[in-house]
């Protein structure tokens, strides 16, 4: 085995190399088999795709953002307006959308990591930037304002997938491709040096700096990571929904949506987020479709609030480390 493949597979569990195989291939024909279940996968890989991003930073490094819409944001419209105002794709835009979001996220990360803002503080800063984003996209007239910026919507007869043009099941695939590789880069990226570095940052940065690990360079490098895979999704989220607005894309909602699955699932593993990701939508569809004739205003929120709480209170290290020792996926140094 090739010293790449050894640091991907190297160690794993027989049965969880099984079971996530036959997970594989029956993602791959789900929207053979069940293709009204396709619009839900779609979201569940979205929200998996970015919490693995968001979890790079907090779950790896310990760094909490609550502000990684900021991301999502900038990634969408930059690709966007380069493919309305120039008609360049998306995926040339995605190169825009990372620049822009990278050189974002390292701005946030030097004034938080060069000037000892650290915990809650941090998390405050990286509010207020998504915030001033908001507000500030909110009233450029180049992208619509609070209007909305809209993508041109083309009924195809074949899927076009240089240009995100084209049926929900064209985009699962694309979806399901991203989780794959974000799946495969953490994995590769905790069991190599860079991943213990992370780790032993996230646990205790002073005897981190003691033992000679430069831990703003690693914080930095975990920011800007996090930072350009969030646009990413943002570039995929504005080519599937076709529109964007301010209001939305940059709102403290949707930074909350996408930590929430990481935190459910479990902070700091590789499974987690998608785990997480998968049950917050289908708990949430499932409270919609109970609450369809209830005619009291909320009521579904209520209740996935409930359920939410119930396992953060029951489940506090998240919902796959506690089903990785009931399948016996468990390995002696640990669950990843």
């Amino acid at each position: 085995m090739s010293g790449a493949l050894q640091r991907l597979f190297g160690g794993l569990n027989p049965r969880a190399m099984l079971a996530l195989s036959a997970l594989g291939v029956l993602l791959l024909f789900m929207p053979w088999i069940r293709p009204e279940f396709v619009p839900l996968m779609v979201l569940i890989f979205y929200f998996a795709y970015v919490g693995q991003a968001w979890n790079i930073m907090m779950g790896f490094a310990g760094q909490l953002s609550l502000g990684h819409s900021l991301y999502v944001g900038l990634g969408a419209y930059a690709a966007a307006a380069l493919y309305i105002k120039t008609g360049i794709g998306p995926w040339a835009g995605v190169f825009l959308a990372i620049a822009l979001a990278t050189a974002v996220g390292g701005l946030i990360g030097y004034l938080g990591f060069r000037f000892a803002i650290t915990g809650v503080y941090f998390a405050l800063l990286t509010i207020a930037f998504a915030e001033f984003f908001r507000i500030l996209f909110d009233h450029l007239e180049f992208f619509g304002a609070s209007g909305g910026y809209y993508l041109k919507v083309e009924n195809r007869q074949v899927n076009d997938v240089l240009n995100l043009r084209g049926s929900p099941t064209m985009f699962y695939y694309v979806m399901l491709g991203l989780v794959a590789l974000a799946l495969g880069l953490c994995r590769w990226l905790l069991s190599g040096r860079l991943g213990h570095y992370w780790l032993a940052i996230r646990e205790d940065p002073e005897a981190a700096q003691a033992i000679g690990i430069n831990v703003f360079r690693y914080k930095m490098f975990a920011v800007l990571l996090s930072s350009g895979m969030t646009a990413l999704g943002g570039v995929f989220i504005a080519f599937y929904y076709n529109n964007l607005y301010p209001e939305q894309v940059f709102s403290m909602g949707r930074s909350i949506e996408l930590l929430l699955g990481p935190i459910i699932g479990g902070l700091g593993t590789l499974f987690g987020p998608i785990l997480g990701a998968a049950l917050l939508q289908v708990v949430g569809e499932a409270l919609t479709d109970a609450t369809a004739g209830a005619q009291l205003d909320g009521l579904k929120q209520v209740l996935y609030g409930f359920v939410v709480l119930a396992i953060v209170l029951f489940l506090p290290g998240g919902v796959w480390p506690w089903i990785s020792r009931l399948l016996g996926f468990d390995r002696p140094k640990g669950d990843r």
